[in-house]
């Protein structure tokens, strides 16, 4: 009998060769300079940690209409893709691999990222809370929704963002499903009010996000294109009666399209981040979903090696500890402590709580 797989086992994510199972989970952190263009101090961020079996990069608008967060990268202009090519090149120097997460926030998108227009979504609903934006925190606005004519175009950007993280050198993409935004916006009945072809039914609600993943695929091929779902409870003011129905549902047809990877964020009841007492999903949609299946939210190196020894992770993706310990996967390896980040710098400028948190040798 097989022993059950380690973290520093290697593993195959479709066509990525990835040296250990400690993924480094997509990381928001608003150092992108002016035209959400990628800088120096990103490519110092990411090489020092490109030990990581893969790192999934922060999320990366799609689009001016889909980029609605202070000082966070885009792949829709040329001086973008310029920004990012060191950054690739570092990782790639350093031994690592990197995919591009593709973001489209949908109605947490305020209007002054956008020229006064308001935020597109599934159907005319508003996110609770605030929207941080580059003159303090304004209410969230009633989005706009997309008309059947429009869908098409939205597509089309999620591509012309795949073909830019080719050119930059990115190593695959990852469609961001999760978290309350666009495509989760489409696939949860609180935020889809729709009755054309993409509301009502589950098979309706999963509809764009099968059409985007299947034109990311025609971009980079299904080996190189995962998905980040939240199958969980509220997020953002997105919820669903009845995910059990839904997600096992998008994980099967996302199994059949054949991607790298799904990527999974199940916060618990005492998340860091965001948390929640519904039942974890992951085992039907392990079920559902035959391809490498990686899990995410508040693992420690006991439940990250237990999952994998229980069978219902393939790999482990880290998120906050990877923001105070860059070599996270040698802490883990030597069972040294992990350094806590500071949340207080999340999100400033500079390279503060960014660049300068030392290594284990250093520390």
């Amino acid at each position: 009998m097989a022993s059950a797989p380690s973290l520093f086992d290697p593993i195959k994510l479709g066509a990525i060769d990835a040296p250990n199972r400690i993924i480094m989970a997509p990381l928001t952190r608003g150092r992108a300079g002016p035209g959400f263009v990628p800088n120096e101090l990103a490519r110092e961020y990411y090489r020092q940690r490109a030990s990581a079996g893969l790192i999934i990069s922060e999320a990366t608008g799609i689009s001016q209409e889909g980029l609605g967060w202070p000082n966070a990268p885009g792949l829709w202009t040329d001086a973008q893709v310029e920004g990012w090519k060191p950054v690739t090149d570092a990782v790639h120097e350093a031994g690592g691999r990197i995919v591009a997460q593709l973001w489209h926030m949908g109605r947490v998108v305020h209007s002054v990222f956008n020229d006064g227009k308001p935020p597109v979504s599934a159907s005319a609903t508003k996110a609770p809370g605030q929207a941080h934006t580059p003159v303090g925190r304004l209410d969230y606005e009633v989005a706009r929704p997309l008309r059947l004519d429009e869908i098409p175009r939205v597509i089309a950007d999620y591509v012309h963002a795949a073909e830019n993280a080719k050119k930059a050198g990115f190593d695959g993409v990852q469609l961001h499903g999760a978290n309350g935004y666009l495509i989760d916006q489409f696939l949860r009945n609180n935020s889809n009010l729709r009755d054309d072809d993409y509301g009502g039914s589950v098979e309706n609600r999963i509809r764009l996000l099968g059409e985007v993943t299947e034109a990311l695929i025609g971009v980079w091929g299904a080996d190189r294109v995962a998905v980040r779902l939240s199958p969980n409870g509220d997020t953002q003011g997105v919820d669903d009666s009845a995910p059990d129905k839904l997600f096992p549902v998008a994980a099967a047809a996302l199994d059949k399209l054949g991607i790298a990877f799904l990527e999974l964020r199940e916060p618990g009841p005492d998340g860091t981040f965001g948390r929640t007492d519904v039942p974890k999903q992951s085992p039907s949609i392990r079920a559902a979903f035959k391809g490498p299946l990686i899990l995410n939210s508040d693992y420690d190196t006991a439940n990250a090696e237990a999952a994998l020894a229980d069978g219902i992770a393939d790999a482990i993706a880290f998120g906050r500890p990877f923001i105070g310990n860059p070599d996270l996967v040698e802490r883990i390896r030597t069972g040294a402590p992990w350094a806590a980040d500071n949340p207080k710098t999340w999100y400033s400028p500079g390279p503060e709580g960014y660049i300068d948190y030392p290594a284990l040798e250093a520390a």
